[in-house]
């Protein structure tokens, strides 16, 4: 590489969540000089909204935080008021929470693998573009993802922004015959499952090995989703109370989003931190399907995510359908539950990683003080970590169009949400010789 060559990459608008952010890079004498992966995310104005209201104001209004993932932000709400008022949901609430997130996993996983994913590794600029190469594989996902979103309607009311879930369970059962035809549909589309992940191993992902922090919810006898401890790869195992003795968010100059640390250092939620931590925990016909397939897990090539994204895949679809085999419509959908003064913790995993809240409430049950953590402000450090890495291992002296489909892969490798627009970069260069 010349020496003397100077490269300033301005890419102004790119996507997180509904959000939106930038990526600076600076390449001097042959190396990164400056990375910032700039996030302008609003400042979570959600947090102040919710001081004043009742549970279930915020279970409903935590939900809007997010269109892909609203699931993830009422379970981890709700948790933490049932935490707070010394409530525990009936097994079979606790089951169907665990269906009703099976069906955000699918759909969020299914629009991330097909529509802003795969693209990159077939030379493609859109989903659009992937359906010319392979019509198939775009139908499918469209199959799994409307799977997904009707799985969240079964129990929500409505797949965006449900509105089904109370302390002490849910407002209603759905009933038989519904649930039936649903569990028919699952049955169907195990072999779309399948074929996903078979699909996935073939890619021609980068070999891109790193030394990264994993950090997931675990539990004894499940594949966490819906609770458990939070472990790292470092040997973590802590109760989700002692959340803030361990993880710390600060503000870094050139972002209004939190970066987080675990102990001082960048870690990674999300689907491959998940596996990674939570293999023994698959049902054995996925994990010898991963056999098959040729993809060892603990991985430490962040670009398995899509493999991992798709495995989940898998066992969502595996996982509903066991726990609606033997549906029953309950005497009643939810406990009882008198609100009360205290402080409640909720965590659950999230499709793109663990999400952390913390509410205290007034004896009227009023919220005193919120606190919510998303995934993705948490891969943050991780995220600029690995362009970091990625781009230099690429090789810093390609033109600027290969480092910005580079920088852009690696960026859509952490987030699922529909709202980034397969070309969500732009570039400006200013080059000094």
């Amino acid at each position: 590489m010349n020496d003397t060559r100077r490269v300033d990459i301005r890419i102004p608008v790119l996507a997180r969540v509904e959000g939106e952010g930038a990526l600076d890079l600076s390449i001097r004498a042959g190396q990164i000089e400056a990375l910032r992966l700039e996030i302008y995310e609003p400042p979570r104005l959600y947090e102040q909204f919710l001081i004043g209201r009742h549970a279930q104001d915020v279970i409903d209004m935590t939900a809007r935080i997010c269109g892909i993932c609203p699931v993830a932000y009422q379970i981890s709400a709700v948790q933490a008021f049932e935490s707070l008022y010394g409530v525990t949901p009936s097994a079979w609430a606790q089951a169907m929470r665990r269906v009703f997130y099976c069906g955000e996993w699918l759909q969020s996983h299914a629009l991330h693998i097909h529509l802003l994913a795969a693209p990159d590794f077939f030379g493609c600029t859109s989903v659009v573009e992937l359906a010319q190469k392979d019509a198939a594989a775009v139908r499918r996902g469209l199959r799994l993802q409307a799977l997904g979103n009707d799985l969240i309607a079964l129990f929500g009311a409505r797949s965006v922004h449900p509105v089904g879930v109370r302390v002490g369970g849910f407002h209603h059962a759905p009933a038989l015959a519904v649930v039936a035809a649903m569990r028919a549909r699952l049955d169907e589309s195990r072999a779309d499952a399948e074929a996903l992940l078979r699909w996935t191993a073939r890619l021609p992902l980068p070999d891109d090995d790193q030394d990264f922090v994993s950090v997931a919810m675990r539990h004894p006898d499940e594949y966490a989703i819906t609770r458990g401890r939070l472990v790292s790869s470092l040997g973590h195992d802590l109760d989700i109370e002692d959340y803030t003795q361990h993880f710390q968010e600060f503000q870094v100059p050139h972002s209004t989003a939190l970066h987080a640390h675990l102990d001082g250092k960048p870690y990674l939620v999300g689907p491959l931190a998940r596996i990674n931590l939570n293999l023994d925990r698959l049902p054995a016909p996925l994990r010898d399907l991963l056999d098959e397939l040729g993809i060892r897990f603990p991985s430490r090539n962040m670009f398995h995510s899509i493999v991992a994204r798709a495995a989940e895949v898998w066992l969502c679809i595996d996982e509903a359908a066991r726990l609606l085999a033997d549906y029953r419509i309950p005497e009643a959908p939810a406990v009882a539950s008198t609100p009360r003064a205290g402080i409640g913790c909720g965590c659950s995993e999230a499709p793109r990683g663990i999400l952390w809240h913390r509410y205290v409430t007034d004896a009227q049950g009023n919220v005193r003080e919120a606190r919510i953590v998303p995934p993705t402000s948490q891969n943050q450090a991780r995220m600029e970590e690995d362009l970091r890495i990625s781009l230099t291992r690429f090789g810093l002296d390609r033109d600027d169009a290969e480092l910005r489909l580079r920088g852009e892969t690696v960026i859509r490798n952490y987030d699922p949400c529909i709202s980034c627009a397969t070309h969500f970069l732009r570039l400006k260069v200013d080059r000094t010789r």
